[in-house]
């Protein structure tokens, strides 16, 4: 191999990508990397408005973007959502699953036990997660699968490999993804092309508007108990920033990867690896 195929791996001219939950913190980054690397994007998101902070950077190109309202729990909007990127940029060719996240009623803490977790915040929970994954797969992966290439990488969590305390709906419901991730690999292989990968990120503790709050202490902004243990944990010492996942993203979105189907990769600063001794 020269050099000059190497360095075209991470060209994307031309290529189009659809991103679920592509106007949150994390699925922001990939689209604006993507657009940078010459990718025809489109953000798709329940609330298209999330995506104005990012019309700035989006716009310096040298790819193409555009926001649709997609929800992740309703296939006649990602049916829609399909067809209009279609019309726009043409056949989707990477699917970037990025929705998800867990509900605070989800979560036990000193007032909520976890028997008195309520129904409908347990369920929605698994369903963002888990069907906000499948969905979009069985949507853009049809495509895909009819014209046999394609990329599928879909986003688990640290909570699949060990369970963390306090949030029982999410871990189960990443850990569930994490499977998906291989089977679906296994499955779209044998029945329809091996030029169609499927593969997962794993981020470790990332600080996110989300989860700030859980980590450091709003007053003080001081680290919390648990945000303290985290980084105990962690041996890179430290929370990600949503950059450090665009590395292993474009490597699982390239040819550079062109054997590695059906795996979870940690992003993580060590956590995984790490006993705590």
């Amino acid at each position: 191999m020269d050099l000059q195929t190497a360095t075209q791996w991470y060209n994307f001219t031309g290529r189009t990508v659809a991103i679920t939950g592509g106007a949150g913190i994390l699925g922001g980054e990939m689209a604006c990397m993507l657009v940078g690397c010459g990718a025809n994007v489109a953000i798709l998101d329940r609330d298209p408005s999330l995506a104005d902070r990012l019309m700035d950077r989006l716009g310096c190109g040298p790819g193409c973007s555009i926001v649709v309202y997609a929800n992740v729990l309703e296939s006649e909007t990602l049916v829609k959502a399909e067809e209009t990127i279609r019309g726009e940029f043409g056949p989707v060719d990477t699917l970037i699953n990025a929705a998800g996240g867990n509900n605070p009623r989800a979560t036990t803490s000193a007032d909520l036990s976890f028997f008195d977790l309520p129904e409908d915040a347990l369920r929605f929970t698994v369903d963002l997660n888990l069907l906000g994954t499948i969905l979009p797969c069985q949507v853009f992966g049809r495509g895909m699968a009819e014209r046999g290439e394609g990329v599928i990488l879909n986003t688990s969590s640290m909570n699949a490999f060990r369970p963390l305390t306090r949030i029982p709906a999410y871990s189960a419901a990443k850990a569930a993804v994490s499977n998906f991730t291989q089977w679906l690999a296994v499955h779209i292989s044998q029945e329809y092309s091996d030029k169609i990968r499927v593969n997962a990120i794993a981020p470790g503790f990332f600080m996110t508007e989300q989860n700030r709050f859980l980590l450091t202490d709003e007053a003080t902004g001081e680290l919390t108990p648990r945000g303290k243990t985290i980084i105990d944990h962690t041996p890179m010492g430290r929370f990600g920033v949503p950059e450090d996942l665009l590395g292993t993203v474009l490597w699982l979105l390239s040819p550079a990867s062109a054997f590695v189907h059906g795996v979870v990769v940690p992003v993580d600063g060590g956590f995984s690896a790490f006993s705590g001794v």
